[in-house]
């Protein structure tokens, strides 16, 4: 029997109750510091509080200081973990390896340490090298595919896998990724990223030619896996993992209630080969849809093989769902020619050149200036626009937008109606108990089995039992027996059925005697799910520090670029460097932002070679030319550069032998 955990966000301790509310086995969330999305921290009261209410359904909270740590930061970030363990937290996401290395030593058995996704792990011999460091899950690059992640799964059988499946992508493999640094100083790996991938770029030959003019050519779609689920989860993997920490509270219950009901289909059909990790059923009120949820168009990414589709190279934006055509334009209003119904408010947006937008803009303020018009080739750009009145399918926009045209694919990325449906309550999880009350020698005892998702009982049991005088009842008492036992009110559970054996029925019970019971019943339960294992596949026995040696994956478990850019091993401070000079890494180098605290001033021709990006996503593919597989010839001279608005140019490395794309800066 194979434990599948769906793992979903939470920016406060609100997203995080939603999202159980909502199905999720598991909660990811930002400690007050160090986690990789500065903006989305949590204090430890709060992270108590969602631990409290995750434990009722044996929904389990990780924490996330998976940033690298500086050495004036450490012993405070210690303290953070100590303060985090006493709140009852059950795992920890780490990327800095000294850091690991303590909090092993600080942290008990029973709190798992999960490898982030910041580690870069795309290979067995990585997951392997993780493992022996002591981590019991590793969280697999977002670019690997079923095949790559089976083959993990097939070396390392025990070791607990975990992937994304829906929501942001990095265009660079995670934890490598260093262009927000250099051109900001605003470190990835510090969770201050500036998101330079969803910039516009010039893409230019070697001889200056401008082969594609303001394009977000390194911005990708968003993932979604949910029709690929049980692919991964034949893959091994067995947590999936929904990325959105900045997201709000809509998108949380939006996205987990689509994967929760997913998963359970896929259990369904295989109910003695898989189960859900956390307990409880969920009853919702709406029907998720993802479309509707904030989204840049949808990818499977690399998991069945490269693929042309993966990048959204007009706009960095959401787009939302598709509603229909442009039909008929009047001078106020203008119809939709499609199925889809509008309310007033609705967002919209659409696609179109910078050069008619601007072109509008000029008629409007009575300018015709020819010296400020755009190229041939002016970028395409999302226009956005909100519906002040709709009328079935004319709608009236506060101002009717420029350049909006008849045939014009049309998107709604706010959708009021299902906003409005999302705001109320929209999902009840309890978990289902049956209860069996007979009579002992001497009184009465009452117990209580949990209900599993696929209905078996006897997954957790108690029972609780009260010294009272057997009483002839002059009526039968089942009606109020089961009335009173079900009370169960703002309790975790709801009671399936009330089974009555021995005759009990026919005694007379007061009802204040049966509510006893009932309360001792449901504490007794509350305690035997906190006190539940966490479900596992394999608890790996980490590593004595006494006792720790060489390994010969220290650079074995990572690319070759490892070698010749050795900041990519993200040493920023003593204790990291140890523990790698322990591994048998000579003179480790300090991480990238140690040697550029400030980014770096770039001047031509006085730049040193970095690698900024190391991406599985390749312009030259996604344009059509890539002669490996088939593509056009290209008809530029290489090497390739991306190039922003204030000319600071970056160099693109087409690594054909590992089929991957590596950004450097322009040093020549």
């Amino acid at each position: 029997m194979r434990t599948i955990e769906l793992l979903a966000p939470a920016k406060n301790l609100e997203c995080g109750i939603a999202a159980i509310d909502h199905g999720a086995d598991a909660i990811y969330i930002g400690a007050s510091r160090f986690g990789a999305r500065q903006s989305a921290g949590n204090s430890v009261e709060d992270i108590g509080k969602l631990c409290e209410y995750a434990h009722r359904y044996g929904v389990t909270v990780h924490v996330t200081i998976n940033t690298i740590i500086y050495d004036e930061e450490f012993e405070e970030t210690l303290a953070l973990v100590r303060e985090l363990v006493n709140v009852g937290v059950d795992a920890f996401l780490l990327q800095d390896m000294g850091l690991m290395s303590k909090v092993r030593e600080i942290v008990p058995d029973t709190i798992a340490l999960h490898a982030s996704t910041q580690c870069d792990t795309r290979t067995w011999e990585k997951a392997q090298w993780l493992s022996e460091q002591g981590f019991d899950r590793i969280v697999l690059a977002r670019e690997l595919s079923v095949e790559e992640i089976s083959e993990i799964h097939r070396r390392l059988p025990n070791l607990e896998l975990e992937t994304f499946v829906h929501g942001a992508l990095c265009v660079s493999y995670s934890g490598i990724c260093y262009a927000s640094q250099y051109c900001f100083g605003r470190s990835a790996n510090r969770g201050a990223c500036s998101q330079f991938c969803r910039l516009a770029f010039d893409l230019k030959d070697s001889d200056g030619k401008t082969i594609e003019h303001q394009r977000h050519l390194l911005s990708l779609k968003d993932m979604s896996q949910i029709d690929n689920l049980e692919a991964l989860m034949r893959s091994g993997a067995c947590a999936f993992k929904i990325e959105g920490r900045l997201k709000d509270i809509n998108y949380v219950k939006n996205v987990v209630s689509a994967y929760s009901q997913r998963i359970d289909e896929i259990i369904r059909q295989h109910p003695r080969e898989l189960r859900r990790a956390s307990l409880g059923r969920v009853a919702y009120s709406f029907t998720p849809n993802l479309k509707k949820t904030f989204n840049r168009g949808y990818t499977s990414y690399f998991l069945n093989g490269r693929q042309a589709d993966i990048f959204s190279p007009d706009t960095p934006k959401a787009l939302g769902e598709f509603v229909g055509t442009v039909k008929e334009i009047r001078r106020d209003s203008f119809n939709v020619a499609g199925t889809s119904s509008f309310a007033n408010g609705d967002g919209l947006c659409f696609l179109g050149s910078e050069q008619e937008d601007k072109k509008a803009s000029r008629q409007v303020n009575g300018s015709n200036n020819s010296s400020t018009r755009q190229p041939v080739n002016s970028p395409i750009v999302l226009h956005g626009f909100r519906v002040n009145r709709a009328v079935g399918n004319r709608l009236y926009p506060y101002k009717m937008p420029h350049g909006l045209k008849p045939g014009m694919a049309l998107y709604r990325n706010q959708d009021q109606a299902f906003d409005k449906e999302l705001s109320g309550t929209t999902a009840i999880r309890k978990i289902p108990i049956v209860m069996t009350f007979r009579l002992t020698d001497n009184g009465f005892i009452l117990k209580g089995k949990l209900v599993s998702s696929d209905g078996m009982e006897d997954i957790l049991s108690a029972e609780t039992l009260i010294s009272f005088d057997h009483q002839q009842a002059q009526k039968p008492q089942h009606d109020n027996i089961v009335r009173q036992l079900t009370k169960l009110g703002n309790t975790a559970y709801e009671c399936s059925d009330v089974r009555l054996e021995d005759g009990v029925e026919q005694c007379f019970i007061p009802s204040s005697v049966l509510a006893d019971l009932r309360r001792a019943l449901i504490t007794k339960l509350d305690k035997k799910i906190q006190e539940r294992k966490r479900i596992t596949i394999h608890r790996t026995t980490r590593l004595d520090r006494d006792k720790a040696q060489s390994y010969k994956f220290v650079r074995e478990a990572n690319p070759s670029q490892y070698q010749a850019y050795p900041y990519l091993y993200n040493i920023s401070n003593d204790v990291a460097r140890k523990f790698y000079e322990q591994q048998g890494l000579t003179k480790p180098d300090e991480a990238f932002e140690n040697q550029h605290p400030q980014g770096v001033q770039v001047k031509r021709g006085q730049v040193e070679d970095a690698l900024l990006m190391q991406c599985r996503h390749c312009i030259r593919y996604s344009l059509g030319y890539c002669v490996k597989r088939g593509g056009k010839k290209p008809t530029w001279r290489e090497p390739l550069f991306l190039e922003l608005p204030d000319k600071r140019r970056f160099r693109l490395e087409f690594d054909c032998k590992d089929c991957q794309m590596n950004i450097h800066p322009d040093v020549e």
